[in-house]
């Protein structure tokens, strides 16, 4: 049996955003390879997302090698 989700079908977080810590991003786009759903994109050596499209799946915060990503409560 698998029981694998597809990160498009997981809910957002309500209430939460993704975010970039711009003074940590180089843009070594790890976090673009990554994203199942293809939000995440290179501006100017930054990431960017597109976040009312973001499933907040949280698989490309991990690949970030100076810890810029992140899930925070909106505020």
């Amino acid at each position: 049996m698998n029981l694998n989700i597809h990160p498009s079908y997981m809910p957002r977080k309500e209430g939460y955003t993704f975010v970039v810590d711009e003074d940590r991003c180089f843009g070594c786009a790890a976090c673009i390879a990554l994203c199942p759903v293809n939000v995440l994109d290179l501006e100017n050596k930054l990431a960017i997302v597109d976040e009312k499209n973001c499933t907040h799946c949280r698989l490309c915060i991990p690949s970030c090698p100076v810890f810029a990503l992140d899930i925070k409560p909106e505020i």
